[in-house]
């Protein structure tokens, strides 16, 4: 809105013609019956102006997502090419997936992103979102130093690995923040018939600020973990940790989408979250997944794993 500042021009005069006198009436009558055309005008102009209804806002979905997409830029990637197609914005909070899921849980988001199977069936199963979506996968590591204590370096198995590192007592980081990468460690302990604990295995105590973090800290300490392929990739070059043990299925790291249930939260934007992974389904969005990375890092940093995204 632009004010203007109105001032007197001319200064009061001192003494008036008999003739003025007479005309003043007049002239008077002539101003005020001119400004109250222009108040009339000025109304009906306001009036219009109010009667038509301002320019809508895009819509908005709320999205809670795993940390390791974010940081790995693919979904701002995702969210930049959905709002300039169809004009609705998307807003992430990012957390560790089991962090996500409770957020997800007070119904103040709309959608959901994250990979852990077992943690999402729950979810869905306890009413608080609506279905499982294949989006995306790729593949989880254990990391470890060129020097390679437990010589692990080769092993194809991934628990048997996990089982030479706890045998060893060689030095383990993990987030230890029922995060969807600390869920899949625990999975291949499991696996290994091992629960790690000990001085050997430490808690990053900052765990929940996401994959890049902690594998900054377990470079520093020189020691073992399990990280996504993508945190990797994106950070190899600042960092001496190698890849010791890859490509065993247990490592596989698939990402889904979990629309929140309206039936539960009716406040949820749930057209437009739909709307959203349909188009994150399509071939559109699972080749713009397929070539991220490419072009910076030589290598994707994840694969297409939606029915539209298997076929390419």
């Amino acid at each position: 809105m632009i004010y203007y500042a109105c001032t007197e021009g001319s200064p009061a005069r001192s003494s008036t013609t008999i003739q003025e006198v007479t005309m003043r009436p007049r002239s008077v009558l002539s101003v005020v019956t001119f400004v109250l055309a222009l108040s009339v005008a000025g109304a009906h102009s306001a009036g219009s102006d109010q009667a038509q209804p301002a320019a809508s806002p895009a819509h908005r979905i709320m999205l809670a997502s795993t940390i390791g997409p974010i940081d790995a830029g693919i979904v701002g990637a995702l969210e930049e090419a959905f709002t300039k197609k169809t004009g609705i914005t998307v807003e992430h909070t990012g957390a560790g997936t089991g962090k996500a899921i409770q957020m997800a849980e007070t119904g103040k988001y709309d959608l959901l992103l994250v990979h852990a199977k077992a943690l999402e069936e729950k979810f869905v199963a306890d009413g608080f979102g609506t279905k499982r979506y294949d989006l995306m996968y790729n593949d989880f590591v254990i990391l470890g130093p060129g020097s390679d204590p437990a010589r692990i370096r080769g092993i194809k198995d991934a628990a048997a690995a996990l089982r030479a590192i706890a045998q060893a007592q060689a030095s383990f980081v993990t987030r230890g923040d029922k995060s969807g990468t600390h869920v899949k460690e625990l999975e291949v302990w499991k696996k290994a018939s091992i629960e790690p604990q000990g001085a050997w295995y430490e808690i990053f105590p900052e765990g929940a600020k996401g994959n890049a973090p902690t594998l900054a800290f377990t470079n520093e300490k020189q020691a073992y973990t399990v990280m996504d392929r993508a945190t990797y990739i994106t950070m190899k070059a600042k960092i001496t940790l190698q890849i010791l043990v890859e490509r065993d299925n247990v490592l596989l790291n698939y990402i889904t989408l979990i629309p929140v249930n309206p039936a539960k939260f009716p406040q949820v934007r749930h057209k437009g979250a739909m709307q959203f992974v349909d188009w994150l389904q399509s071939r559109e969005a699972q080749t713009i997944i397929r070539d991220f990375g490419k072009d910076k890092y030589g290598e994707p940093l994840f694969f297409p794993n939606s029915p539209e995204g298997k076929k390419l």
